[in-house]
């Protein structure tokens, strides 16, 4: 038996149009599973879908926005009605947000914490039923290393994903019974669009990235790919509400 096999399994990554997420669903993909893609950017969407497909894959899209109650069940249904069955979520989709604490709008406060946070609990609750029908499933929650340390620009940011790895723990608790796995990932510090972004705006982050991690590197999406793999797999069966980095080893360094 091949512990690893995704044969037969159908994924939802949300967010999974670039970056981490498009790294996770490559991995997801080349393990077998059908892969559906959901983001706000439907053209972002469609290239993604077309690059695995393009890769041998079996690949849908839909639009969502992880924040509405509503969008995050029709993205669960469209699924089901697409591709059959959900077997494995990817709670990835996620919006950042540079500012010093004292600077931030109540406004921009909450739409970070909608996304981040209350996105990631309104995309579980709405797979749950399909998963119990199937008899079991994986969640993958994508936190961050800010979930972790504290940060001067990133106080929504690092609140929101410190959350997530809470909810992890409750979701993981509540619905063992049900053979549902909930962890989370805590990606370190990994090449997107959202790090280049930190990078024009922190002097020598990239340098300084450099030198604490022991990798030698930063990341790339690709090194998300093994991790989704795993978490969605049977070989992890025995494995939930754990928080698991992958960071080359930035976070063990004092």
């Amino acid at each position: 038996m091949d512990l690893f096999d995704l044969s037969d399994r159908v994924a939802l990554v949300t967010g999974g149009n670039g970056g981490i997420g498009f790294g996770m669903a490559e991995g997801l993909a080349a393990a077998g599973a059908a892969v559906m893609i959901a983001g706000r950017d439907e053209s972002k969407n469609e290239a993604a879908i077309r690059a695995l497909r393009q890769a041998g894959a079996k690949a849908e899209s839909v639009p969502v926005d992880v924040a509405d109650e509503m969008s995050c069940r029709n993205m669960v249904a469209a699924t089901v009605a697409t591709l059959g069955r959900l077997d494995i979520l990817v709670n990835n989709a996620g919006i950042g947000g540079g500012k010093r604490p004292e600077e931030f709008a109540l406004s921009e406060w909450n739409a970070i914490l909608a996304t981040n946070l209350t996105g990631v609990f309104l995309t579980a609750q709405a797979a749950y039923p399909e998963m119990k029908r199937l008899g079991g499933g994986k969640i993958i929650n994508i936190g961050s290393m800010f979930s972790v340390f504290g940060g001067p620009f990133v106080a929504a940011y690092g609140a929101s994903k410190g959350g997530v790895v809470q909810l992890t723990k409750s979701l993981a608790t509540a619905w063992a019974a049900d053979n549902i796995q909930v962890n989370a990932v805590l990606p370190g510090w990994i090449d997107t669009d959202l790090t280049r972004r930190a990078r024009g705006r922190v002097p020598d982050l990239y340098e300084n990235v450099l030198r604490r991690t022991p990798a030698g590197r930063w990341g790339t999406p690709r090194d998300l790919a093994g991790i989704a793999v795993f978490l969605a797999s049977t070989g992890s069966d025995f494995i939930t509400g754990a928080t698991i980095a992958v960071d080359g080893g930035f976070a063990i360094q004092g």
